[in-house]
């Protein structure tokens, strides 16, 4: 079976609070995917690779931070089927949730633990989960999907790890709205659209 090398349970232990793990997926590029095939590495190959996309950084997040005492729990983010789902690890401090976030822009990033439930934490992605023509996209939420049902050995795994794919689609999900809200929904302006294009990685 693969294993982490001694250098790598280092940095691992290193990578001891929510804001140390945030950092270090922030250091290390997007995974853009470049020979079009999907990819959902585990935790080894994140670290070996050297690169992630949303929910490869919350695999890797989620283990990590499961390795210095908090639950490892995962929430996906649904949208309309125009636009891209998010999938975040969650955390709690003193009682708080707060998430860590793989992306490569300017929104939808790390939120510190300062909201009261999840629903709250989920809350403050809505607004600035748009397209580009400004049209808010964001529907519902998951249940936590607890990384412990699966069996041991998915953090060193070197095939994809579809089956945690599979377990958010299919895991509960709540809505953020009434159906009749929708038509109140006003867009997102141009300037936060603008801004929102900013990249923090470029693909080559």
């Amino acid at each position: 079976m693969n294993s982490f090398s001694k250098k790598e349970i280092a940095l691992l232990k290193k990578l001891n609070t929510p804001a140390k793990v945030q950092d270090f997926i922030n250091k290390i590029p997007f995974n853009f995917e470049h020979n079009k095939i999907d990819t959902i590495k585990s935790p080894l190959r994140v670290l070996r690779e050297r690169n992630c996309h949303c929910i490869e950084g919350a695999i890797f997040s989620t283990y990590v931070l499961s390795l210095h005492g908090y639950k490892p729990r995962l929430v996906h983010l649904k949208t309309t089927t125009d636009d891209m789902d998010h999938v975040i690890t969650i955390f709690k401090q003193d009682g708080l949730f707060g998430a860590i976030s793989k992306t490569n822009h300017s929104v939808l990033r790390y939120r510190d633990p300062i909201y009261k439930t999840l629903r709250e934490l989920v809350m403050s992605y809505f607004h600035e989960y748009f397209l580009n023509n400004g049209s808010k996209t964001l529907r519902q939420y998951s249940a936590p999907l607890d990384l412990n049902i699966f069996e041991d050995g998915w953090d060193v795994e070197t095939e994809d790890l579809w089956g945690i794919d599979d377990e958010l689609d299919n895991i509960r999900h709540y809505d953020i709205f009434p159906r009749k809200a929708l038509k109140n929904l006003r867009k997102a302006e141009k300037i936060e659209t603008e801004a929102a294009k900013s990249e923090e990685y470029k693909a080559k």
